[in-house]
């Protein structure tokens, strides 16, 4: 049976390239101290944000559909709501204790993850320390702090088991978020004190980068090259959360933000019409326009942001969602790749129904709305199994279930 696109890319680039996710996943939940629905200055706004890059990011990982990174770029979103979670806490505690708190939310589930995936890529035959010596052995040290990119073999498995040989690919493409994340995190500091110094040139600088990076003004090989080029991509949106933090939106006339914002992500469309990516129209493999789309879109986001701290009208019915994906954004974020290729081998279950043949055609063109399906009920078992973890990072009473 054919297996749905599991592209790691609504995060950019199966390595590094494209998975998706959430707010920053690292802080959805995690940034405060206590529940969401508890915690005093809970932006429900910002949370409802984050939820629905989360469920862009699952669906955009199962139909691969590349119009979704236009609709929606979950990843511009997510580091813009990070951003701005960072600068409050900056505001309110030392740089050293901010970045040591990060850290100590996003790891522990990280390496919950790590603990099952690894030991199951080491047990299909990979030996890194026999492949590449003590150089093999230390990049192992990136499964406990991602400063570079988690190795994996790639092929791993094979191509008639249960394990697909580009599994560990896709498996392990979503900690390329991590990575940047991390160096957000560790670089948040400087780039606060930048942005209140310079604002403008502070926003405008990853965009020259990306810039220089696309026309190949400046080459950066290998897996360093990947970092900056994603720090790069993605930086001037996490600035945008600084800005959306400092009230910097309220004093900018709101026409005067959509119209530079327009004139931003028309330029990336056009940029993208004559130096198409190898997926079409997927933003995610396309540096400048996704990270001049990205940045226009942010901006009329939360230059339009309203101050909620309850979900109005009819979203209120969703508020035991948005509060359980705020509450397990890392889990769902680093689980949902490996949780789509599970749903695989479970559809393909429905062939040994007698008679089922007659139906295979339909079953074929429903394939990808099954694996959809499915996976929302093996979401929910892993955010049991494992989305504690989450809790104990943060300090807070472990939960099964917190919606």
């Amino acid at each position: 049976m054919s297996v749905p696109s599991v592209d790691t890319g609504g995060v950019p680039r199966a390595r590094h390239r494209a998975a998706a996710a959430s707010p920053g996943p690292a802080e959805a939940g995690t940034a405060q101290a206590g529940p969401a629905e508890a915690a005093p200055g809970r932006d429900r706004y910002l949370d409802l944000l984050r939820a629905i890059a989360l469920v862009r990011v699952v669906v955009f990982h199962v139909f691969g559909w590349a119009w979704l990174t236009i609709v929606f770029p979950s990843m511009g979103v997510m580091f813009a709501l990070a951003g701005s979670l960072m600068a409050r806490s900056l505001a309110k505690r030392a740089p050293w204790s901010v970045i040591r708190g990060r850290l100590r939310r996003l790891l522990p589930p990280m390496w919950a993850f790590a603990a099952v995936v690894v030991p199951v890529i080491f047990l299909l035959g990979w030996h890194p320390v026999r492949e590449e010596g003590l150089w093999g052995l230390a990049k192992l040290g990136n499964y406990v702090l991602p400063l570079g990119a988690p190795p994996y073999p790639d092929p791993s498995g094979s191509a008639s088991g249960w394990l697909e040989q580009s599994w560990a690919d896709e498996a392990v493409g979503p900690l390329w978020y991590i990575r940047a994340y991390v160096w957000f995190v560790l670089a948040s500091p400087l780039l606060l004190w930048a942005f209140r110094k310079v604002p403008w040139a502070t926003l405008a600088f990853p965009l020259v980068l990306t810039a220089a990076i696309e026309t190949g003004l400046l080459t950066i090989p290998g897996e360093t090259g990947l970092a900056v080029t994603d720090f790069a991509v993605y930086g001037a949106c996490w600035v945008l959360g600084f800005a959306h933090q400092d009230g910097l939106f309220r004093r900018i006339p709101r026409y005067l933000t959509v119209s530079v914002s327009v004139l931003v992500m028309a330029f990336g469309l056009w940029w993208a019409s004559g130096h198409p990516g190898p997926e079409g129209w997927n933003l995610d493999e396309m540096p400048l326009t996704e990270a001049t789309w990205s940045l226009g879109f942010v901006a009329i986001l939360l230059q339009y942001a309203p101050s909620w701290r309850e979900l109005p009208g009819r979203l209120a019915r969703f508020d035991p969602l948005v509060t359980l994906a705020n509450n397990r954004a890392v889990t769902i974020y680093l689980w949902h790749n490996l949780l789509i290729m599970a749903t695989v081998p479970l559809i393909d279950q429905l062939w040994n129904i007698p008679g089922i043949d007659r139906f295979s055609a339909e079953l074929d063109a429903s394939y990808g709305t099954l694996s959809l399906i499915l996976v929302w009920p093996l979401i929910a078992l892993m955010i049991l199994a494992v989305g504690w973890v989450e809790d104990t990072a943060a300090r807070r009473r472990p939960r099964l279930w917190p919606a």
